[in-house]
C-alpha cells in the first residue's frame, strides 16, 4: 500500500521538527500520534545527510509505538547517531540537512537469500545477538552483487564471518520500503 503524498510530507515534517528540537536541545513533539499512517506500527528509518554525506540513520524493524511516534524516537535518535558523537549535527547545519524516511514493510524470513531482488528487497541477519541490516538501496547504491551485500551486511554490520548468510548460521529476513526525503531526491 502506497503512503500518500500528503501523509509523506506529514511524516517528513514530524521527522525535521524532532530533529531540529533534538539538535536545539529542545522537548521532542509528543503530538505525532492519531489515526490513518499515524496510528499502524511500521518499522522505519529516518536518514539524514548533508550534500550527500551520512550524518545519521537510526531505524527499527520492530515498532513499540505507533508510526507516528516511533518516527519522532528515530529522528531524534539519528540527530544523534553515535557514530557521528565527536562531529554532532549543530543548529547552522539544519537548512542543508536532508530528512529521508523509510516506512518498512513486515520482515519475511526467506529460504534462499539469493532469491532477493536488489534495490527492491533490504536484508536483516540475526545470528544469536548479533544483527545486521542494509536498507533496499544500499545494494544499488554501493553496485554490489547480492553476495556482496551480504558479506559486507555480515562482516560491517552484524560482526559476523562472511559466510554467515550462506553457512547457515544466520537467519535471514528480507523487506521492502517505502522512501521518501524532504528535499525531493
Amino acid at each position: 500500500m502506497a503512503i500518500s503524498q500528503e501523509d509523506q510530507k506529514l511524516l517528513l515534517q514530524l521527522a525535521r521538527e524532532s530533529v531540529a528540537a533534538t539538535v536545539a536541545g529542545a522537548p521532542k513533539s509528543t503530538a505525532a500520534t492519531g489515526q490513518g499512517i499515524l496510528g499502524q506500527r511500521r518499522g522505519c528509518f529516518v536518514t539524514l545527510t548533508n550534500k550527500g554525506r551520512l550524518r545519521g540513520c537510526i531505524g527499527t524493524f520492530q515498532p513499540t509505538l505507533p508510526l507516528g511516534r516511533q518516527l519522532v524516537e528515530m529522528a531524534a535518535a539519528a540527530a544523534r547517531d553515535p557514530r557521528f558523537v565527536f562531529e554532532p549535527i549543530l543548529t547552522d547545519e539544519l537548512e542543508n540537512l536532508t530528512v529521508q524516511v523509510s516506512v518498512l514493510s513486515e520482515l519475511q524470513p526467506i529460504e534462499d537469500p539469493l532469491d532477493i531482488e536488489l534495490g527492491v528487497h533490504g536484508i536483516y541477519l540475526v545470528s544469536g545477538a548479533a544483527s545486521g541490516c542494509f536498507l533496499p538501496e544500499v545494494a544499488t547504491d554501493t553496485g554490489w552483487s547480492k553476495e556482496e551485500f551480504f558479506r559486507q551486511c555480515c562482516v560491517s554490520k552484524a560482526g559476523l564471518p562472511p559466510d554467515s548468510w550462506r553457512d547457515g548460521t544466520a537467519k535471514v529476513y528480507v523487506f521492502t520500503s517505502e522512501k521518501f526525503d524532504d528535499k525531493g531526491g
